[in-house]
């Protein structure tokens, strides 16, 4: 599939200014597409303009909020591909505040996919999941096909989410489908604090000089993606109608321990220390275990395959975090 038919398309990316949307945005100015970005920037849910300084004359910023269907409909009217990444992606905060997190990762969607049916039924949707939403696995790698059985709020309103676009994909014919991300990661990503991933918080204490915790033994089993191999998925499955209407997982065959992870991190920053800390209570409650993904079923229909590997993927991040500290540390 050849991403440069995305030159000239208009495109509109929620959560533009987040970590992932503003790194996909920042691929589609490459490619040449008219690039529109919608942001309510609230703290919180990880917008920064941070994320888009060397893009910001080549992209349109709208500053709304997904919760707000007037806005989403005018956004809507014109574009070919809607990348709906914009969402809530804390699980502790979907536990203490679920009201929120039904507003953002479920009502919101539907509302967005009505404009979609009302005003632009021809617009390609690809819309960013979670594995969160498989709960504690059964068996690994998970697949598709594995039990659904959200462990958290977030899990619950992101399958939501998800059900909604594959049914407007099926009943009305607006064409959408879904990627099941695992723990995407790399320049961008919040790291103030654990909302988005735990390597956030990790990357700044080594860089601040405090020690890495690892909750449990550490010996839970992850796999990771780096952001650039994502954004590739996600001009695939936009190009590509193979995509519509179906779930996809992405994943790794780099599967590691916490533990590891953190010794990778260390020797990366020769000096850095880490410590296995016991569960706090509340993230315990939710806790999955281990868990990596099968992504065959991707790679089968559409080719994509992680590239980038992760001692590589880390480097980046840490390298990118120690030059531009101050932008993420005092922004967000």
């Amino acid at each position: 599939m050849k991403l440069q038919n995305m030159k000239n398309k208009r495109v509109l990316i929620t959560g533009g200014a987040g970590f992932i949307g503003s790194n996909l945005a920042r691929r589609l100015v490459m490619l040449g597409a008219n690039v529109t970005l919608v942001d309510s920037l609230i703290p919180v849910y990880g917008g920064n303009l941070r994320n888009i300084e060397d893009i910001k004359d080549r992209v349109t910023l709208n500053i709304s909020d997904v919760r707000d269907p007037f806005a989403m409909a005018y956004l809507i009217r014109d574009k070919h591909y809607l990348f709906n990444l914009a969402g809530q992606t804390s699980h502790m905060d979907s536990m203490t505040d679920p009201q929120s997190d039904l507003e953002i990762n479920a009502a919101a969607q539907l509302s967005i996919l009505e404009a979609c049916r009302q005003y632009n039924p021809s617009i390609k949707i690809v819309f960013a999941s979670t594995r969160q939403l498989y709960g504690k696995p059964e068996y690994l790698p998970v697949d598709e096909a594995h039990p659904i059985r959200p462990v958290d709020v977030n899990g619950i309103n992101k399958l939501a989410g998800e059900w909604y676009h594959l049914l407007y994909n099926n009943v009305y014919g607006i064409r959408a489908c879904a990627l099941r991300l695992t723990n995407t990661y790399g320049p961008g990503m919040r790291v103030k604090d654990a909302r988005q991933t735990f390597l956030g918080i990790w990357i700044k204490s080594l860089i601040e000089g405090k020690p890495i915790q690892v909750f449990g033994d550490g010996t839970q089993l992850r796999d990771f993606n780096y952001v650039d191999d994502v954004v590739e998925a996600l001009l695939l499955a936009a190009l590509d109608p193979n995509a519509d209407g179906q779930v996809f997982n992405l994943g790794s065959k780099e599967v590691v321990g916490l533990l590891q992870l953190a010794q990778i991190l260390s020797e990366l920053k020769p000096g850095s220390d880490y410590q296995v800390v016991p569960f706090p209570p509340e993230r315990k409650a939710i806790d999955i275990g281990d868990y990596y993904s099968n992504f065959d079923k991707f790679q089968a229909t559409l080719g994509w395959q992680p590239k980038i590997h992760l001692k590589e993927g880390l480097a980046n991040c840490l390298a990118y975090y120690q030059e531009n500290q101050k932008a993420y540390w005092d922004s967000e």
